[in-house]
């Protein structure tokens, strides 16, 4: 099982990359719309209808990206402060209930959003053009982005790989 893993776990590690320069390149695009927006506005007193849905909508979509990257690299919250006051041994269980739990709100952000995508799809958002649907899309992206990378932890867990002892610095040593 362990062959097997850890070459998609790899394959997930560089797929999480590019999710995350995603999410950076709509970090900057909202933030360059926002100062078009603003100089538009207050320099050229002309301001454009459609830059305040764009930088709204490339907001939705960088935050639930960066969220799904957030569960892969164990940034999220979980039962830290357990950890410290119950035995050793219980660590990975602690984890491994987190990572359930992530998984099964990740499903239900599937499920739920994959709802009010099919159901906003034929109404349209006025100065974009955009089905409405649009708004709801990255929840179901982020979902199965979730449910996908948590299920890597637990696989990964159960293989006997230490996806639990993440150093947050890379230049720090643990004795």
């Amino acid at each position: 099982m362990r062959e097997t893993l850890l070459p998609i776990s790899r394959v997930l590690g560089q797929f999480s990359n590019v999710v995350l320069w995603l999410a950076g390149i709509g970090l900057i695009s909202m933030t360059a719309i926002v100062a078009y927006q603003v100089f538009m506005r207050f320099v050229i007193n002309a301001s454009p209808s459609w830059t305040e849905a764009g930088a709204i909508m490339l907001v939705t979509w960088f935050v639930f990206l960066g969220a799904a990257v957030g569960v892969r690299e164990n940034f999220h919250m979980g039962f830290d402060v357990l950890i410290y006051v119950l035995p050793p041994g219980a660590k990975p269980w602690l984890r491994a209930v987190s990572d359930l739990c992530i998984f099964a709100f990740a499903f239900g952000m599937v499920f739920y959003g994959g709802e009010l995508v099919i159901r906003y799809w034929s109404t349209r958002i006025p100065v974009l053009g955009l089905p409405t649907s649009f708004t709801y899309f990255p929840i179901v992206v982020s979902g199965v982005l979730m449910c996908l990378f948590s299920l890597e932890r637990i696989l990964m867990r159960l293989a006997g790989e230490p996806v639990d002892d993440v150093i947050a610095d890379p230049t720090i040593t643990e004795a």
